[in-house]
């Protein structure tokens, strides 16, 4: 184990290094995401390592990872030092998966917006994303035509 990993940091200091503000950081603490141990003063210190796990979360977050999906990501890994190869490949799959639903997300957008706007018609009475009086939305809640449903210019399957 790294001696610095048992150093410990004020809130402040772990905000600037991982790009995450204190009022976060707290929320984290709330969620028994990240600990802290209090000073004489009730102050908050952070174990040096906590910037691996908020790295964590930050990172897991930009993936689509929830909190609750990061909070059991996050349990078996040690807490005041820093997580071993075997605990970060353990991981990994869990990452390695959601990176290829972003990946087909993404490529799936991509292709849409090339037909979409690649088609050039500009004009909404033709388009084949044209949702006259929200039929689309009876299909149910958000980007209904997006995530892939096969609907027609009038919201029909």
């Amino acid at each position: 184990m790294d001696p610095r990993d048992d150093d410990l940091l004020v809130i402040g200091a772990i905000a600037q290094r991982s790009g995450v503000k204190a009022s976060a950081l707290r929320y984290y603490e709330s969620l028994g995401l990240i600990e802290s141990v209090r000073s004489s003063a009730g102050h908050r210190r952070y174990h040096r390592s906590t910037l691996r796990r908020v790295a964590y979360i930050v990172f897991a977050q930009r993936l689509g990872f929830q909190l609750d999906e990061i909070a059991s990501h996050l349990e078996g890994l040690p807490k005041h030092h820093a997580p071993t190869g075997a605990d970060w490949s353990s991981l990994s799959t869990l990452w390695v998966n959601r990176v290829d639903q972003r990946i087909e997300e993404l490529m799936h957008l991509r292709r849409s917006l090339e037909s979409c706007i690649g088609c050039g018609c500009l004009s909404m009475k033709v388009c084949n994303v044209f949702n006259r009086a929200d039929h689309i939305g009876q299909h149910g809640p958000g980007p209904r035509v997006w995530l892939g449903d096969t609907l027609d210019a009038q919201g029909d399957e």
